[in-house]
């Protein structure tokens, strides 16, 4: 397949749209998949500096004394407070003391808080607070904010008010997000090489999914090969027949009426190989688009039997074997079907036996099982082998050409066969052994489903009574 050049690039285009198709798919379940962490892990972080602001927020509030100033008491509960323009320390930056009551929140290299008055002066700030952090008060709740090092903080702005309900100003708690972004960065690494490592699996996977694929288009395109050769071979044999015997006529200075017969009589055979050989191409052509409307009927598989085996007796006696049937049934087998085409079904097997059949005989089995009707023809004629079962049903195929073509066959007869069968929703099988002979099996259904209204309701009535013929 791959050496030829239409296939070979049909086969890239599809692996390469496949792969696209996939790339993009995974890129939006990646993209996705980063966005939901993303969101996730921001909610938990809104969660923590929430809970952690809430707390210092009723912890400071019920203390809080005048508007503006920062009581002693924080320096116990904030030791690390570094105090900017407050009213009653310096800004010095407070030791912490192991016997102070503090919370453990604010000694944690991640967190930071600052004290505005209302007027949105910084007062304080305590935790490990950042350098270069903008000391410009916004009054927004949540915001994102970054130092001199560009190091991302998030912080949430809260109110204060004095223990009278007065507003004393506002308070900021706010959480670096180094960690965050590393954990962020990790995933979007893993995602990264993850999309890369199922882009190069995806590659091969779809270069092997676009050959399995396209494996039944190239063997169809190479049977269509084979049958365009096949038929022009066959063609041309009758053709240049035909043409040598009008050539030398032609070169015939004159022509007594016997060699004008003798020239015409070849032409008709030529003729009628030609006419026989199209006729059976366009009866395949008509089954396999389906396009021929049979005329469904009830069809006795009985008469069709025995008017074949005494029409072939003859045939069979001047090839030196015997043909006979075996209807061991007490009453007629009826079908729904077309009876010309079965009679062509079965007059076909008895033909192709006869011609690979050199000596013994040939039996013509009628049965019935349940469901179906059993056609079977056995002979004890040359075999066939195993590996050429699965090839005997090819047009133009021939299991021994010499013979074939001696006795006139095209090796299109199995071919109808089973197109004949697969009309009628049958089933065919081969059994065969070299040297031994083969029997080909035809079932045949009871029911045909390709019938409707009144036509079918007739048919099946009558199809009720088995001794209707």
């Amino acid at each position: 397949m791959n050496q030829n050049k239409l296939f070979r690039l049909t086969r890239v285009r599809l692996a390469l749209y496949y792969a696209i198709v996939m790339g993009l798919i995974l890129s939006l379940c990646a993209f996705s998949f980063y966005q939901a962490v993303f969101h996730a892990h921001v909610v938990a972080l809104d969660s923590e500096i929430e809970s952690v602001a809430g707390t210092l927020h009723d912890s400071i509030e019920l203390k809080l004394q005048e508007p503006g100033r920062l009581e002693p008491f924080a320096s116990k509960l904030f030791p690390n407070i570094d105090n900017c323009g407050s009213q009653s320390v310096n800004c010095t930056q407070q030791q912490s003391n192991s016997q102070r009551h503090i919370l453990g929140i604010t000694t944690k290299n991640s967190y930071y808080i600052r004290f505005f008055d209302t007027s949105g002066r910084l007062i304080a700030n305590a935790g490990s607070y950042p350098d270069g952090l903008p000391e410009i008060f916004n009054q927004k709740t949540w915001q994102f904010l970054k130092d001199a090092k560009g190091k991302d903080y998030h912080q949430i702005t809260l109110s204060l008010h004095t223990h009278d309900n007065q507003d004393w100003g506002y308070m900021q708690v706010g959480r670096s997000l180094e960690e965050f972004n590393h954990y962020l960065d990790s995933v979007k690494v893993i995602l990264v090489l993850g999309l890369l490592v199922a882009m190069a699996m995806i590659a091969g996977a779809s270069w092997w999914l676009s050959g399995l694929a396209m494996q039944p288009i190239y063997q169809s395109y190479r049977q269509i090969q084979q049958f365009t050769a096949d038929a022009a071979h066959e063609l041309r044999t009758p053709l240049a027949a035909t043409g040598a015997t009008v050539e030398s006529a032609l070169l015939m200075p004159e022509i007594d009426l016997q060699e004008t017969r003798d020239i015409l009589q070849t032409i008709q055979r030529q003729n009628q190989r030609l006419t026989a050989l199209v006729g059976d191409l366009l009866m395949l052509a008509r089954l396999d688009r389906q396009s021929q409307k049979l005329q469904w009927e009830i069809c006795c598989l009985n008469d069709i039997v025995d008017d074949l085996v005494e029409e072939f007796e003859a045939m069979a006696i001047a090839a030196g074997i015997k043909l006979k049937s075996s209807i061991q049934l007490n009453e007629p087998v009826n079908i729904v079907g077309n009876s010309d085409q079965l009679y062509r079904l079965v007059a076909n097997l008895i033909v192709n036996a006869i011609q690979y059949t050199p000596s013994g005989g040939i039996t013509v089995f009628l049965e019935r099982s349940e469901h179906y009707a059993v056609i079977k023809v056995q002979d004890t004629g040359i075999g066939i082998s195993k590996h050429e079962l699965t090839r005997i049903f090819d047009r133009f195929y021939r299991v021994s050409s010499d013979r074939s073509r001696q006795t006139g066959g095209s090796g299109l007869g199995l071919a109808i066969v089973q197109a004949i069968t697969q009309a009628h929703h049958g089933i065919i099988d081969v059994q065969s052994e070299l040297g031994k002979g083969s029997t080909f099996t035809i079932q045949l259904p009871f029911h045909i489903h390709t019938l409707n209204g009144v036509r079918s309701n007739y048919l099946l009535k009558m199809f009720s009574h088995p001794t209707h013929k």
